[in-house]
């Protein structure tokens, strides 16, 4: 029997495939293929079967029968018969039914046994694809089927209708069971019967024993009861378990990653999917049960006594329709099926997994379909599966009660079921009282636009609804809050209202929505304020009377608007009119218009007067007779009666806001009234209103509320009495001041005040905002009542519980329902915990007490019989208890109760396979659930059901997951579903977060493409989160940088209004993603967020900001912004691009003064600024010069001359005399004009000492004489302000030399008040002060530049480091340590190391570090990593045998990583060797290239540039990061290396061809202008133009100043020079000197003033003092720096008229001492500079002396001027001596015979010149001698340094005679020299080196003393030379090298010795050198200096060797090489 209905099921579904999918041949063609020949018994007997079918069809539906194999499922569901069901299963015939099912089974008996039933998937899957080559089989059963599915459904349809009756008759009353359940009176019999046995149930008298057995046969016999139930469900669950889940994998295609790494965002039904696929334990069993067999609560949704549970059905639901969701499942036109790999099927085929045999065939016979095939397969069955639910869901007439018929079938468009249709039939509610309250409430959250217009604008019906229910009285709320415009025009109709009529609702209704209108009412109009308060209840209003309400004459009034007479057009008539006529002439308006039927008709057309004609019948029946009451003050305030009788509070209001001067005297004065009214909490005001005149007075004394901003004690007494009588103003400066309370509350005694402004405060106020805790009212915002419709946010339910203690427990933990809901989110778990904790508390105390009032002791059937049957259930037994539950809810909550009392014996029995079975199948189910409810087929809720648990798997299944592919698409392809279930139904939860931290999680190479997919909601999580943590996240700054710039370049584009949570990532974001942000200039959020923040961003992205903000602007709608343009925009104004600041007016700019001067203006906007204010406006005030500052240094001379006799010219030689002090010169005119131009300066003995000190920044330009010409009288008071100037040091000692004359530099403190002067001090008195006076002034000494200079440090460092104590002055030697001979470190290295961390701790130099590392090392001989690090600086100078050993003991990556980081954290910079053994040792190793991120930019720099050009690109971006980082070490390679290293960089990271972008040349750095010269000319013209004050700060080499000269000449750019203006000018600044001759000639003159050519010179003066231009310059050779220096030359010269044949140059253009400072003396014309006046040439004397640029005849002609000054040179003083520098050089040697040197000073000056011959320097050595009076041996170190290049003046005969070791301590200095010693001079001075009082035989030096010696090393004998083994080649200097003798070189060192060199020392080898090598040693050499070509190495840089060699010559070099090697 089994066998035949499966059969018969089987066939009748097919049947209905073929009906419904479309139109199928006649059955007389589906067997007319065989032929009446071929027809076999079998096919004789299906015809037979067919033919009684089809006979029983027509039977039973009188359809012809030649039609039959032609009706579609449609029609068949349009058949009257079986949409209205009784009619055919009455006269179906089941018994014939039967016999042909009978028949059916044995046609197919025979097909059964020969595998039928298992072919039958093959068979349907091969008949529902629609292909004709399915067989015999396939085609008799399809044809068989066609006729069964057409009685299956009208079976179907059948059972549908028998499932409900009609109604009974509308007299009877609807309950909800009729209602909404449509039962009728038999279920309802039924339903009673079942209370009964229920009751009876409860009633059992059971015993103890009897539970006991009970229980016992339970444990007894439910485990074999599982036992063979797991067999039967397995048996039975397996395989349609399989089907349906491979049903589901074909409709619910899951989201993966595309060949882009990009996915479709995947919905909640794909993710269960996607789980499912990837074994996620979504864990659904409770969840299942939760949603079917928890009881439906009562259906309210503002509780009320009566009802405190949650409705079970969703508020205001809505539902898309299937038809607009792509997604949907129950598609029949899925055109995004998934693969059939992605299917179970594909593992039942490929990997063999094991399965039923039918299953294996349907997998097969799908597995060779085509696509097509597939989707045909899926739309037919789709077909099966609608024709069968519909019948079932479809709406029925006769299931609809009392709702009338529906209409007649029309086309069906879609069969979606109407709510409306269905129970929400308005029309029937005509009697309110048969209307079930619980329909009410689902229809208002079902149906709710329609019940709004139906019930909420209903009056009547709303009301009888709620008088005849309570529990309706939640419909105020209700239609309050759903509409509230609609509610006050019904409701709040003032005119009507009547003391009879009015309602307390309605009035809280009005005052709640209608506030303003209602209290003007109140406050003007007597009448209306008597009906209102007339009512008890509306005493709780509080009018806000503050404005006395006018008497408006209202005789007037009336007379002008009620003339009824001219009433004669309706629509002029406005509502005003209508209500100040009846209010005011009440009996006329009853007579002239409610009298009159036709007006009044027309009236009430207008839907606005309607509610006239109520007042008219009103008005009619009852006519007033007494007139309006007009308010009186004797008449209300009748105060003598308020002591007897009890006074309304807001009558006592009244009075006071009408009668204050009478109240006073009445009420404030009468003590015993006054504390009668307060008594009343709502008269409380009346004691901050009555206060006394003496208490007013005190109260600003006490009540300082401006102090109390500081943190200070505030009396608790004067604090209480401030918030008694001074509430408002304390609640307005103190509560809602978060600062001032937060003070206040630092006094534990004040915590009071937190009440007192909860109280005080109220929510849209003061502390409010932001959520703060000041704007909380306790009453107002905990309405618990209303929690059961949504949930509280964190913030609330935490204030709730903090202040309303009492209300929430009493409102929450007695609420079962309600605490069950928020015990179910994450963020509320604690109160559950805290509500038990209560009720223990209470249960305790309450012991031995009767509480009648317990929810336990009222009966309640089903918790009675749960604890009968002793089970434990936590449900809430609420919905069941109460009155007029359904059974439905009682058998609900008992089976739920009783499933739990099971589970968790089930659990224990079930077996893994069982369990996992269950677990998939309920995921299956859950996943058709929620495809059920997306398709609007049910609403149970599911996805707020489920999305705890798919939250709670998601984050087990990301904590134990290792495949980030894995967590990659849960991210990526679900993260908005994911977060969209975090906040489903209410509000997120904290522990969402899980989620978010993930995406921190994520491997930086996959950031990009996940972050970039992830939805704008997720986004902002993650904001959110970064934001919350950011102080205790760490992340990388490529990781940073990538996150940042996915949300700009992204997210941003998308929704602008991500911005502002944007701004903790700001600082990270890269310029170039400012440029990608979408146009949102005009959002004035975004630009304020810019604006707040964009001082804390770097330059370059503010100037980021700036050119995005410009694409907004231009020169029109600039100057349109009006004058205070530039403060509406804001700080962005600032940073936009010069050519778009430009435009900007000079009035802008003077009104938006203070936003320009609160940023950053770059040197540019600067001088715009200065020029457009100063130069426009006459009439700038002292406080606008003031703001100006600094900038008025950068205004024309002529324009501050105007303001010389007015108030601000003093302000303005303030702001110039700072800029000079704090470097930034102005030209010359400003100085000499405004400052030293007096008459006061000829005499400068007349000045006074304030005067000298205003003049202190001028005075070096007023020179040495001028100096001397003042007194230590004029000097000593001002000491103070000369000691910042940066005087030179012949000045210096002039000043110091004054004011020492009384007070002696050895008293304590006078050494540091000198400042800078220090550098004055004679070395003679130096060597003369204490040790401790020295210690003292070494931190003030090191802080002033200029600093010491040679032979003073020399002095200081030896007289310290000679005393024995010095061990103990580490730390304040330490600014000389670098100036301390290695000698004296040397003999004290042990006593150093006594205490080691205090030596580890001094910024060693590199020879001595290694000294104190050899001295370290004798007492380690075992070094660790750890005691490596301990030595702090003193591990720089470890040995390379050292650091091998300690890489090859500990050989891990972390311990090498500590190395270099620690490495790359020392203060001075590591040696040549020491890198390069870095970088020898660490090669060998496996993890190299992960090291070299670790290297920083100074050892990898040292790598050779035949590893760098190997690297791969990720390596070579990890190099350009360092360099760009920290660029100095770049700046100090070779040019060579310089160039070819970038040239490798750019090929490598793609730079090489196409436009040089500006991204790419920023991410260069200062990189970027070292590419090649094809590359540097492709750079982008519109940032050239944009950036060129950014490009003016870098490095050019000769080929790039031409190419910027040829830019700047472009049509593109500025042009040709004859077409260029000032404004271009200013902007190319520096970048002139690039300009050839023939092209500056060009330049119209009268651009080039003498004020224009000194910036230009100060502008590139400026430039090479900085950090980039002080190393460029050091880079270039002599003949580069020439040119660069010519180019000035011409400049000034061509401009200012020198090189002008004929032409006299005006005096005006002669050269003084203010001109020479700003440019540069050898600039100007040797003539101009010799026809100055003696004055100005003495001040300029050491100008001339230090100038390199002038030529040996220049300075014979300046040595001319000087003796014409001077007199002959023996008459020279030591301080004209000491100016003169270089110009000394053509003294003659008599002459220098003569002159004196007795003063270090003098012979140090003499010293650094370099470019004496042979018999000067003797002349000079005698002479020095001879000044000093002391011999040879007896010459100090600090005379040896002074005498710098005159000691080669000293026979090598007298060397020796030298002190060996004073010589040694000044060879730090000397070796620094390129001296002319003779090579016998130099062997004479090693000689005194290798003393064995210095530092001993030349054989025991290490590269220490190499290093220290210097130079000196070249005078080696060339036997110790030759020996010089590797480590000691590492010391040799660069300059060592190259002065070498070029013989002696080619002698002395081998190939070997050669090949050991580093890259600097090979660079140094001279031309001269080179010529005398032979071949084998120029091949060394060129291995040294060609690395990049002869050493092709992996992309490590490993080297197996020599290159291949382009000629046999080469080979044969390489083995004499190898072999020399081999013999040494």
């Amino acid at each position: 029997m089994l066998l035949r209905m499966q059969i018969c099921f089987a066939l009748s579904i097919l049947g209905m495939v073929c009906e419904a999918a479309r139109p199928v041949r006649s059955l007389s063609r589906a067997v007319s293929r065989k032929g009446p020949a071929d027809a076999s018994k079998f096919d004789r007997n299906i015809e037979k079967l067919i033919e009684r079918i089809h006979d029983l069809s027509n039977e039973n539906h009188n359809v012809d029968a030649n039609a039959r194999g032609g009706i579609s499922a449609d029609e068949i569901l349009e058949d009257p018969n079986v949409r209205t069901g009784g009619t055919v299963l009455e006269g179906i015939d089941l018994s014939a039914y039967y016999g042909v099912l009978g028949k059916v089974f044995a046609m197919y008996r025979p097909l059964i046994e020969d595998g039928f039933i298992e072919n039958l998937p093959k068979t349907f899957v091969c008949i529902l694809s629609g292909r004709t080559d399915c067989g015999l089989e396939a085609e008799l059963t399809k044809t068989v089927s066609l006729e069964l599915g057409k009685p299956l459904l009208s079976l179907l349809s059948s059972v549908k209708s028998q499932t409900c009756t009609r109604s009974s008759t509308s007299s009877e009353p609807s309950l909800f069971q009729r209602s909404y359940l449509r039962v009728d009176d038999s279920t309802v019999e039924q339903f009673s019967a079942f209370q009964e046995i229920m009751t009876a149930l409860s009633h059992l008298s059971l015993s103890d024993k009897v539970m006991s057995a009970w229980t016992g046969l339970i444990d007894m016999a439910f485990p074999a009861i599982v036992t063979h139930g797991s067999e039967f469900i397995l048996t039975f669950l397996q395989t349609p378990m399989d089907y349906v889940k491979i049903a589901l994998q074909f409709g619910i295609a899951i989201p993966a990653l595309d060949q882009n790494e990009q996915c479709q965002q995947g919905d909640l039904k794909q993710l269960l999917m996607w789980g499912i696929r990837h074994n996620v334990s979504w864990s659904f069993g409770d969840t299942i049960l939760d949603m079917f067999l928890t009881p439906e609560s009562t259906l309210c949704s503002y509780p009320g006594p009566d009802c405190q549970s949650l409705p079970t059905v969703s508020f205001s639901r809505t539902l898309k329709a299937v038809e607009d969701n792509p997604t949907a499942l129950l598609r029949c036109d899925h055109d995004n099926l998934a693969r059939f790999n992605d299917t179970l099927c594909a593992d039942i085929i490929t990997v063999g997994l094991q399965s039923s045999s039918t299953l294996s065939t349907f997998c097969n016979a799908l597995s060779i379909l085509n696509p097509t095939e597939v989707e045909q397969v899926w739309s037919n069955t789709c077909h099966v599966i609608q024709a069968l639910l519909l019948p079932l869901l479809e709406d029925r007439s006769d299931c609809s009660g009392d709702m009338p018929a529906p209409p007649p079938p029309g086309p069906r468009v879609s069969r979606s079921l109407s709510l409306s249709q269905l129970l929400c039939n308005y029309g029937n509610w005509t009697n309110a009282s048969d209307v079930d309250a619980g329909l009410v409430t689902l229809c208002s959250e079902n149906d709710r636009q329609e019940f709004i217009l139906a019930v909420c604008s209903n009056i009547q019906l709303m009301q009888a609804l709620m008088n005849n229910n309570p529990n309706n009285s939640w419909l105020w709320n209700f239609c309050v809050n759903s509409s509230d415009g609609y509610m006050v025009s019904q409701f709040c109709r003032y005119q009507t209202w009547t003391a009879e009529t009015v309602d307390p609702t309605m009035v809280a209704v009005c005052w709640d929505q209608d506030k303003e209108r209602l209290n003007i009412l109140l406050c003007q109009n007597l009448d209306f304020f008597t009906v209102v308060f007339s009512h008890v209840d509306n005493n709780w209003l509080q009018l806000n009377c503050t404005e006395a309400p006018t008497q408006p004459d209202i005789n007037s009034l009336v007379a002008a608007s009620c003339q009824y007479s001219e009433w004669r057009n309706v629509m002029e008539i406005t509502i005003e009119m209508i209500s100040m006529c009846i209010q005011n002439d009440d009996k006329g308006f009853v007579l002239e218009v409610c009298a009159n039927a036709t007006f009044l008709n027309e009236l009430l057309r207008n839907s606005a007067t309607v509610w006239v004609g109520e007042y008219c019948t009103v008005s009619l029946n009852s006519p007033p007779t007494n007139p309006p009451v007009v308010f009186s003050i004797p008449d209300w305030c009748n105060y003598d009666k308020w002591s007897k009788v009890l006074v309304d509070p807001s009558m006592v209001e009244l009075c006071w806001r009408h009668d204050q001067m009478g109240f006073n005297k009445n009420v404030c004065c009468n003590m015993p009234l006054l504390e009668k009214l307060t008594l009343e909490p709502q008269n409380e005001w009346l004691v901050s209103v009555c206060v006394d005149k003496e208490t007013k007075d005190i109260l600003p004394q006490v009540c300082k509320y401006s102090d109390w901003n500081k943190p200070i004690i505030v009396d608790m007494t004067d604090l209480a009495l401030c918030a008694e009588l001074d509430s408002l103003n304390f609640t307005q400066k103190v509560c809602a001041n978060t600062t001032v309370l937060q003070n206040l509350l630092a006094n534990p005694d004040n915590t009071w005040l937190l009440a007192y402004c909860a109280n005080h405060t109220g929510p849209g106020g003061g502390g409010g905002q932001g959520g703060g805790l000041m704007g909380f009212k306790p009453v107002e915002q905990c309405q618990y009542h209303s929690w059961t419709v949504a949930l509280p946010d964190t913030s609330l339910l935490t204030l709730c519980w903090d202040y309303d203690q009492a209300n929430f427990v009493s409102s929450i933990c007695t609420n079962t329902g309600l605490l069950s809901l928020l015990t179910k989110e994450p963020y509320s778990l604690w109160v559950g915990t805290l509500c038990t904790t209560y009720t223990n508390y209470t249960k305790g105390n309450s012991q031995g007490k009767t509480n009648n009032t317990s929810t336990d002791s009222q009966p309640c059937l089903v918790r009675d019989i749960v604890r009968r049957l002793n089970w434990t259930c936590t449900a809430d037994f609420s919905p069941a208890c109460q009155p007029g539950s359904s059974q439905t809810q009682v058998l609900q909550l008992l089976l739920h109760c009783g499933v739990k009392a099971l589970q968790h014996r089930l659990e224990g029995l079930l077996t893994t396979h069982m369990a996992s079975v269950v677990d998939q199948a309920t995921s299956v189910a859950v996943v058709l659930l929620v495809a059920l409810e997306e398709s609007q087929m049910m609403s149970l809720r599911v996805t707020e059901n489920i999305r705890f648990n798919v939250l709670k798997s998601v984050v087990l299944y990301l904590e134990k997951e290792t495949n980030f592919d894995n967590k990659r698409i849960l991210l990526q392809c679900f993260g908005k579903v994911l977060t969209s279930l975090m906040q489903t139904g209410r509000h997120g939860n904290s522990d969402g977060f899980f989620l978010i931290k993930e995406y921190f999680r994520i491997p930086l190479a996959s950031l990009r493409a996940v972050l970039g997919a992830v939805d704008i909601t997720t986004v902002r999580q993650i904001l959110q989160y970064f934001s919350r943590n950011q102080g205790t996240l760490q992340f990388t700054d490529d990781y940073l940088g990538t996150m940042v710039s996915v949300l700009f370049q992204t997210h941003l584009v998308r929704d602008g209004s991500l911005f502002p949570e944007l701004v903790p990532l700001l600082a990270l974001v890269n310029p170039a993603d400012i440029q990608s942000l979408p146009p949102l200039q005009t959002n004035l959020i975004v630009r304020n967020t810019i604006n707040s923040n964009i001082r804390s961003l770097s330059v370059e992205q503010r100037r980021a900001f700036g050119r995005w903000y410009s694409r907004a602007l231009s020169s029109l709608n600039m100057t349109a912004g009006g004058p205070s343009f530039i403060r509406d925009t804001g700080n962005l104004i600032v940073y936009l691009p010069f050519h778009s600041f430009q435009h900007l007016s000079p009035a802008q700019l003077l009104v938006g003064m203070d936003v320009l001067l609160m940023n950053t203006l770059s040197q540019l906007q600067q001088q715009f600024v200065a020029d457009s204010l100063i130069r426009t406006f006459r009439n700038l005030t002292v406080e606008q010069f003031r703001r100006l500052g600094n900038l008025t240094c950068l205004s024309d001379p002529k324009d501050l001359q105007v303001y010389r006799n007015a108030e601000a010219f003093s302000v303005i030689q303030d702001n110039i005399r700072t800029c000079v002090a704090q470097g930034l010169r102005g030209p010359s005119d400003m100085i000499s004009s405004l400052f030293l131009n007096g008459s006061e300066l000829q005499s400068p003995g007349s000045l006074s000492a304030g005067r000298v000190s205003q003049l202190a920044p001028f005075l070096p330009w007023l020179g040495v004489d001028f100096l001397q010409k003042l007194s230590q009288s004029q000097l000593s008071p001002a000491l103070t302000a000369l000691a910042s100037v940066p005087f030179t040091p012949a000045q210096a000692s002039v000043i110091v030399d004054k004011v020492s004359l009384n007070n002696s530099l050895a008293l304590p403190g006078q050494l540091q008040k000198l400042g800078s002067l220090v550098s004055g001090v004679k070395v003679e008195t130096l060597w003369n002060l204490p040790s401790d006076i020295l210690l003292s002034s070494l931190p003030d000494i090191a802080l002033h530049t200029p600093g010491l200079n040679p032979p003073q440090a020399n002095t200081i460092t030896t007289k310290l480091w000679d005393s024995p104590e010095v061990t103990g002055w580490l730390d304040k030697v330490e600014p000389l340590l670098p100036s301390t001979p290695l000698l004296s470190v040397l003999t004290r290295a042990s006593l150093l190391l006594t205490n080691r961390t205090l030596a580890g701790r001094q910024a060693w130099n590199t020879q001595q570090a290694k000294t104190l590392f050899k001295e370290a090392v004798k007492t380690m001989p075992n070094l660790s990593t750890e005691t490596f690090l301990a030595l702090g600086s003193i591990a720089r100078g470890v040995s390379c045998t050292a650091l091998r050993q300690l890489f090859r003991d500990k050989p891990t990556f972390s311990s090498m990583q500590s190395v270099l980081a620690f490495m790359n954290k020392q203060s001075v910079p590591l040696h040549s060797s020491l890198k390069k053994c870095i970088i020898e040792e660490l090669y060998y190793f496996d993890f190299f290239s992960e090291l070299l991120g670790e290297f920083g930019a100074q050892i990898t720099l040292a790598l050779p540039v035949s590893t760098i050009k190997k690297f791969p690109a990720d390596m070579m971006d990890t190099l350009r990061k360092m360099i760009v980082k920290d660029s100095h070490h770049f700046l100090l390679l070779p040019s060579t290396k310089q160039d070819i290293l970038v040239d490798k960089m750019v090929q490598r990271l793609g730079m090489y061809t196409g436009e040089f972008t500006e991204d790419e040349f920023r991410s260069l750095g200062i990189m970027a202008t070292y590419v090649v010269d094809e590359v540097f000319v492709q750079l982008v013209r519109s940032f050239f133009v944009e950036s060129l004050e950014f490009l003016r700060e870098f490095c050019y080499n000769s080929s790039k100043r031409d190419i910027v000269a040829q830019i700047l000449q472009e049509p593109g750019t500025f042009g040709p020079v004859q077409n260029w203006t000032t404004e271009t000018l200013n902007q190319v600044d520096r970048f002139l000197f690039f300009l050839p001759k023939e092209t500056l000639q060009q330049i119209p003159q009268a651009l080039m003033t003498q004020g224009r050519i000194e910036r230009l010179f100060l502008s590139q003066r400026r430039w090479e003092s900085g950090a980039v231009g002080a190393l460029c310059i050091q880079g270039r050779d002599q003949v580069e720096q020439t040119k660069l220096f010519e180019r000035q030359q011409f400049v000034l010269q061509n401009f200012l008229g020198f090189l002008k044949v004929g032409q006299v140059t005006p005096p005006a253009l002669m050269p003084t001492c203010e001109k020479l400072h700003a440019t540069q003396p050898s600039a100007w014309s040797t003539d101009s500079l010799t026809g100055m006046s003696s004055a100005a040439f003495s001040c300029s004397l050491e100008l001339f002396g230090q100038d390199p640029f002038f030529s040996s005849y220049q300075q014979k002609l300046l040595l001319q001027k000087t003796k014409e000054i001077y007199g002959a040179a023996r008459s020279f003083s030591s301080s004209v001596i000491t100016q003169l520098g270089r110009i000394a050089s053509q003294l003659s040697v008599a002459e220098l015979s003569v002159i004196r040197l007795s003063e270090l000073s003098t012979i140090s000056a003499l010293g650094a010149v370099s470019t004496w011959n042979s018999r000067q320097l003797a002349v000079l050595s005698s002479s020095v001698l001879n000044s000093t009076q002391v011999g040879l041996s007896q010459l100090a170190c600090s005379t040896l340094v002074a005498m710098g290049h005159i000691v080669c003046g000293i026979k090598d005969s007298d060397m020796r005679s030298l002190n060996a070791v004073e010589f040694s301590k000044a060879v730090l200095w000397l070796g620094r020299l390129r001296l002319s010693c003779s090579e016998e001079q130099q062997q004479a001075l090693t000689g005194l080196l290798s003393h064995s009082l210095a530092f001993g035989p030349i054989s025991s030096w290490g590269p220490e003393v190499f290093i220290e010696v210097g130079a000196l090393a070249a005078g080696l004998p060339d036997m110790a030379m030759s020996s010089l083994v590797k480590e000691q080649i590492e010391g040799f200097t660069p300059l060592a090298v190259s002065l070498i003798r070029a013989d002696k070189f080619a002698v002395v060192f081998d190939p070997a010795q050669i090949s050991m060199f580093s890259y600097e020392q090979a660079k140094a080898v001279t031309e001269a050198q080179r010529l005398l090598l032979s071949p084998v040693q120029l091949t060394a050499m060129s291995m040294v200096l060609t690395v990049w070509d002869d050493k092709p190495v992996d992309f490590r840089g490993r080297s197996p060797g020599l290159a291949l060699c382009p000629s046999p010559l080469c080979h044969l070099l390489g083995l004499l090489m190898v072999l020399l090697v081999s013999a040494l």
